[in-house]
């Protein structure tokens, strides 16, 4: 039993094992987590460390230092970068990528805690991992024009986060902005001066007067009752009758001596929505999660529960939306696509049966590609869609190729070399030259062909030796025809899936961001290719035996391929002989193709990431160094009046002193996110160089930089956001800053470089208070208590904390704020002597305003200031070549000093050096299996030349498309190399049986009829990829921008795919001296395989 014969008998389960993978699908595509990027472990690790407000050149040797050298000896660290300001540090550390993060997180802990006892006392350390879950996918704002910021921030902390928090799928829920409540109690020095008291007599009353404590336990009869003493505070009140000092005279308390009032904890930081103060409500997934599930309940959690009146809630990020407006894109996209590829597939076969029969196969094979999904433990996001929306012009291309190959053999004239025939037993073969079996009485039937000709279904002459089993006989012999062609299509079908789906293997190898984000979308194309061979190969024979009739047949027989068709076929078959003739005069199409590619690679623009419309950006602004809180915050609200007339935006919020992460900044820096409408609207590129241009003009005093949230993420993740970024290394603080400030000054002048930075970030002035120890000494005093005083002075002491419901409220024992505004008043603060008199600061110490210091960055140990900037209307490389003319131009550094490029540009170059490799090794791996496949060459060579000269196309068609070389692109170009090697195979395997068939045909007659033969199925693969890719190649829909390079791309190199296989590979093939004979072969079709599959022939 042969193979066809084997899927003959089991059909019926062949089939219902592809519809059942198919249904798993659909129940999997409801289980497969939903996210915006794939679930990535991205090789770096941030260290904080918060030591309390120090100097940072004091911060970097106590501090940072060591645990730079602490974090440096962790195996795999390939590079440390730490930031110190006044009293934090930042240090990241950055591994080789696959390393296993969860051990290399552990290990930068273990590191770092070694060092904690060495570091100064009250430091506090923490570290997290970079992966996508870092910023957060939904965020609310509350806000209110009646309920005080104190009561919003509790409904925030107390009820909703709790509330959001059992979610599932939820990794934490952050609140930020807002107010809380503390107790101040506003002491008078006067007065405590009059009773001989302390600030720290205030404070010691307070702690000890408040708490609660167990004394034991107690037996009453049957019961065991545990004792308490409990002096628990829960007012104003009370902490005012708190006695600080009994004597004969009376009692002293608290209320004698301060004015105890309801306040809220001091704070520098501002949070707004819509230019209302707010408080903000950050959801973080946990990794793996379902970002649209979560949102979704999310969003119900919320509506359930009622807010207090007067609270409104609203949301000003939904990362969720992006996400399933672009699933919608990919949906449409590939509906879209199958529905033309259908008309193309109706107008060359003009079969409605055969239409759906191949159209089907695009929702059963990515229904099955989700099972493989689900299994791999992947998700859907933007690049698996993305995958599987291109995937889907060569998943119909196979079923377009094998339909054709079926309908052409079962409709094939006579004289075509093919009869049908049925052996004793009633079993038919199709396709053997010049067969006639004429069956015994009572055996069944037999056709045979009349003299002259072989043997036809349907065609005058035929013979049929039992007329009463015509039926039967033609039923049998038009299955035995349908399997017979998906049998002898096999060895194309296959050689030609392999070369597609083997580009994909070089991929498993790449490393980076490109390699983290692009390795999701080429398993998942190879997955869908691997699939859809196996549905073309079996179910679409299958179906076609099952649905497709003698009557089916009959039409195919009568019917002409269209005049169009004809007449292109006509005109081959006179010009490709020409051509074989004479070959040089293919130079007239190949040189202008390679020139236009030329000057097209010259002028297509580099990129990193495909840039797409996010429907928000994030805008960042610096205001000068030191400036307050007030004042920053009014330069903000002219900003927001901006944000406001522009009509593009929907809603936004703003964070001062913080930072859309869960960062603490300094208190003249921040953030804002903008949400812009739905489209239509303007592109966001335009929106935001709008807003970017009234700032600078409007609001001169604040520096701002602008990017896309996605972009912003990656950068973040991978250390560096800004795609321009200089390191100047040197050791002299003085001449670093000023050459970062000459460098950044130089490349702000270089047009599309915007939001440029020097990197030198000074702090704010400082109140400098240098203690002196002679004069303290006579005072009777020392450093430590004076410390101890001021703090509890100017930033206030939290003495002690009262239980109030579900929260504890501090007492922060403070000085009069009038007392403590101006340095003046600084110096006059009174300070107490443990022996009871009482004298000014300025008495023990002198005051001055001191400059603040810039914060210290430094990269693998070395010093180093890093200029960066983005870029508005030019593409990446152009504009690092200009700024390499500047920073490279001769002494433009002094001698000592030197630089790198960092930033996006390097996570470009490893990109492109990786793809490039990548691209090496397709060619190779292609040329393998053509070698494997032919054993010949000059054949190998011959096919993989048309794929190399289809690159120079995909040039041209970035170029004409104004999209830049990025690494979507080169994914691109990268496919192109099988897709052409595919159809390369289709047009030598009709090469090759045409010369079995025909073994005295010469090789120019066998080239000519085999394109011929195989441009119908070639012109319908083409045009059918074509349009499949054309809605991502025109980006419809919001998040396809990220596959439109990759779609253009391919489109580009199908453009030329017909002219180079039917006219340049046979015209070279003939030039290389090529053959191809029936002992070439080195891969034989299934039946071919199997010792009986013709033993009637």
């Amino acid at each position: 039993m042969n193979v066809s014969q084997w899927l003959q008998r089991h059909r019926r389960s062949v089939l219902f094992l592809l519809a059942l993978l198919a249904a798993c699908g659909v129940m999997a595509a409801f289980k497969l987590p939903v996210g915006l990027f794939p679930n990535v472990d991205f090789p770096r690790v941030v260290v904080s460390a918060d030591a309390g407000d120090r100097p940072s050149r004091q911060m970097m040797l106590q501090v940072t230092y060591p645990l730079e050298q602490a974090v440096r000896r962790v195996p795999g660290v390939v590079d440390v970068r730490s930031t110190t300001s006044r009293g934090t540090a930042d240090i990241s550390v950055s591994f080789h990528w696959g390393t296993d993060m969860n051990v290399a997180a552990v290990q930068v802990n273990e590191a770092v805690t070694q060092k904690l006892p060495q570091l100064p006392p009250g430091t506090i350390l923490s570290s997290k991992r970079m992966d996508p879950t870092v910023d957060p996918i939904i965020a609310y704002s509350l806000t209110s024009n009646t309920v005080p910021l104190t009561r919003i921030y509790d409904l925030a902390q107390f009820q909703l986060r709790p509330l959001l928090s059992s979610i599932n799928g939820v990794g934490r829920v952050q609140v930020q902005g807002g107010e809380q409540e503390e107790y101040h109690v506003i002491v008078d020095p006067a007065k405590l001066q009059g009773d001989g008291l302390s600030l720290g007599d205030v404070e010691r009353t307070l702690a000890t007067g408040n708490g609660v404590q167990a004394v034991g336990k107690l037996e009453d009869r049957y019961k065991l009752l545990l004792a308490l003493a409990d002096s628990r505070l829960h007012g104003a009140a009370q902490i005012g009758d708190l006695v600080l000092r009994a004597t004969p005279t009376g009692v002293v308390r608290v209320r004698d001596v301060a004015v105890v009032t309801r306040s809220t904890v001091p704070q520098w930081i501002r949070v707004t929505a819509d230019g209302h103060n707010a408080v903000l409500l950050n959801i973080y997934q946990q990794p793996g999660g379902n970002s649209v599930q979560i949102a979704r309940m999310v969003r119900q959690a919320l509506a359930s529960y009622k807010l207090p009146p007067g609270v409104k809630l609203a949301n000003w990020y939904d990362q969720s939306t992006l996400v399933v407006a672009s699933a919608a894109s990919v949906r449409d996209a590939i509906l879209i696509g199958v529905v033309l590829a259908g008309l193309v597939l109706l107008l060359f076969l003009r079969s409605l049966k055969i239409t759906l029969i191949a159209m089907i196969t695009v929702p059963a094979v990515l229904a099955a590609t989700v099972v493989l999904l689900y299994a791999l433990g992947m998700s859907f996001n933007i690049m698996t869609l993305g995958g599987m929306a291109a995937a889907v012009g060569l998943v119909i291309d196979d079923a377009i190729v094998m339909s054709e190959h079926i309908v052409r053999r079962l409709g094939a004239p006579p004289g075509d070399g093919f009869a049908i025939s049925a052996p004793q037993g009633g079993q038919g073969n199709l396709g053997q030259p010049g067969v006639s079996l004429d069956a015994p009485p009572g055996d069944g039937f037999a056709i045979s062909a009349p003299q002259g000709g072989q043997g036809n279904l349907g065609q005058p002459g035929v013979s049929l030796a039992a007329p009463g089993a015509v039926e039967s006989g033609v039923s049998q012999a038009r299955h035995s025809g349908v399997m017979h062609a998906a049998m002898e299509f096999f060895r194309p079908l296959a050689g030609s899936s392999a070369s597609t789906v083997i580009i994909f293997v070089p991929l498993a190898f790449l490393s980076g961001v490109t390699g983290a984000f692009f390795k999701a979308l080429a398993l998942t194309m190879a997955a869908a290719l691997v699939i859809s061979f196996f549905v073309s190969w079996l179910a679409v024979p299958l179906l076609a035996d099952r649905f497709i009739t003698r009557r089916d047949v009959e039409k195919e027989q009568q019917r002409e391929h269209g005049r169009l068709l004809s007449a292109f076929q006509r005109g081959y078959g006179r010009l490709l002989p020409v051509l074989l003739r004479r070959p040089a005069l293919l130079l007239v199409g190949l040189v202008p193709l390679l020139v236009v590619g030329w000057i097209a690679y010259h002028h297509v623009g580099s990129g990193f990431m495909p840039h797409m419309d996010e429907g928000g950006f994030i805008l960042d602004y610096r205001s000068p160094p030191g400036t307050s809180l007030t004042e920053t915050n009014r330069l903000l609200t002219q900003v927001e009046t901006i944000l406001r007339q522009t009509p593009e935006v929907q809603t936004w919020s703003r964070r001062t002193g913080a930072q859309l992460g869960g960062g603490i900044t300094e208190a003249n820096e921040g953030d804002f996110f903008v949400r812009l409408k739905p489209p239509p609207r303007k592109p966001i590129d335009q929106v935001m160089e709008a807003v970017r241009q009234r700032i600078e003009t409007q609001v001169p005093g604040l520096k701002i930089e602008m990017a896309q949230l996605m972009e912003d993420l990656i950068g973040d993740l991978t250390a560096v956001p800004q795609p321009v970024e200089i390191k100047i290394f040197d050791d002299n603080p003085q001449q670093l800053a000023q050459l970062a400030d000459k460098t950044s000054a130089a490349i702000a002048k270089i047009p599309g470089i915007v939001d440029v930075k020097s990197g030198i970030k000074p702090a704010g002035d400082a109140l400098n208070i240098r203690l002196d120890p002679t004069r303290m000494a006579l005072q009777g005093v020392d450093a430590q208590q004076v410390q101890a005083q001021l703090a509890t002075l100017i930033g206030g002491s939290v003495a002690t904390q009262i239980e109030q419901g579900p929260k504890m409220v501090g007492v922060r024992v403070w000085d009069a704020p009038d007392l403590r505004q101006t340095p003046e008043d600084i110096a006059a603060l009174p300070l107490r002597a443990p022996d009871g008199h009482v004298f000014a600061l300025r008495e023990v110490a002198n005051i001055n305003i001191l400059t603040g210091q810039p914060e210290i960055t430094r990269e693998n140990l070395k010093r180093m200031a890093a200029v960066t900037a983005r870029i508005s209307g030019r593409d990446l490389g152009s504009t690092i070549v200009a700024v390499k003319r500047v920073i490279d131009a001769p002494n433009y550094y002094p001698e000592g000093v030197y630089t790198r490029l960092g930033g996006l540009y390097k996570q470009q170059q490893i990109a492109f050096k990786g793809l490039l490799q990548v691209l090496v090794a397709a060619v190779l791996l292609v040329f393998f299996l053509l070698l494997f496949l032919y054993e010949r060459f000059k054949v190998a060579l011959a096919i993989l030349a048309m794929p190399l000269a289809a690159l120079p196309a995909v040039f041209v068609g970035l170029w004409i498309s104004g999209i830049e070389l990025n690494i979507s692109a080169m994914m691109g170009m990268t496919m192109i190399v099988g897709i052409v090697t595919e159809v390369a195979i289709f047009y030598f395997s009709e090469v090759q049986e045409l010369q079995q068939a025909h073994p005295d045909i010469s090789l120019d007659a066998a080239l000519v009829q085999a394109g011929i033969n195989r441009m119908r199925p070639i012109a319908m693969t083409t045009l059918a990829a074509i349009l499949t890719l054309a809605p991502l190649a025109l980006a419809i829909g919001q998040g396809s921008a990220m596959q439109q390079p990759l779609a253009v791309a391919i489109i580009a190199g199908l453009a030329v795919q017909l002219p180079l296989v039917l006219l340049l590979m046979p015209a070279l093939f003939k030039l290389l001296g090529g053959s191809l004979s029936s002992e070439d072969n080195a891969m034989m079709t299934p039946d071919e395989a199997t010792p009986d599959a013709h033993s009637a022939g």
